[in-house]
């Protein structure tokens, strides 16, 4: 009994608990970033396919066959007034009528610090969180502190009604 209990059982070796706990950790930062990533594709790539939303009421040329294949119906064109614009808070856009019947997109997400943009008059895009202003035109960035523009988004006029593409 007693050369029993004078051989211990090996444990495993510091090394090997240290790579499990960080290959543990890695694969946690990994799903959450994997996760950030598909909703931030999504934004990238509304946002890398076209840098001007479609204008006119009829559509915009190769968008007009996205949008009526299926987009999400955002609003009417009725709904959006021109010098202003609304945020579609659940979509996570803001839209824009700059100039009468030319509709744009932008990610209502301000490039500050992420808060939502609310307020569009005047045609221009206003952030309530640090008061950076957007133009409703391009997005571009009019006042600070916020130093880049808000990222275009994809959108299709068809009739009267303005889709997410």
């Amino acid at each position: 009994m007693t050369s029993e209990s004078l051989h211990p059982v090996p444990a495993p070796a510091r090394r090997t608990v240290v790579a499990a706990v960080g290959s543990a950790g890695l694969a946690v930062a990994l799903t959450a970033c994997g996760s950030d990533n598909k909703s931030s594709d999504s934004t990238s790539s509304n946002s890398g396919s076209g840098a001007s939303a479609s204008s006119g009421g009829t559509g915009g040329g190769d968008n007009a066959a996205a949008g009526n294949a299926g987009g999400t119906v955002l609003a009417k064109t009725t709904d959006i007034p021109e010098g202003g614009g609304k945020v579609f808070e659940s979509q996570g856009v803001v839209v824009t009528q700059p100039t009468a019947g030319t509709y744009k997109a932008f990610s209502s997400k301000c490039t500050h610090q992420g808060c939502a943009v609310k307020g569009i008059a005047n045609n221009v895009i206003t952030c309530p969180c640090h008061n950076s202003q957007f133009s409703a035109t391009d997005g571009s960035v009019k006042k600070g502190p916020a130093t880049q523009p808000l990222a275009a988004a994809k959108i299709t006029v068809d009739g009267d009604s303005i889709k997410l593409a």
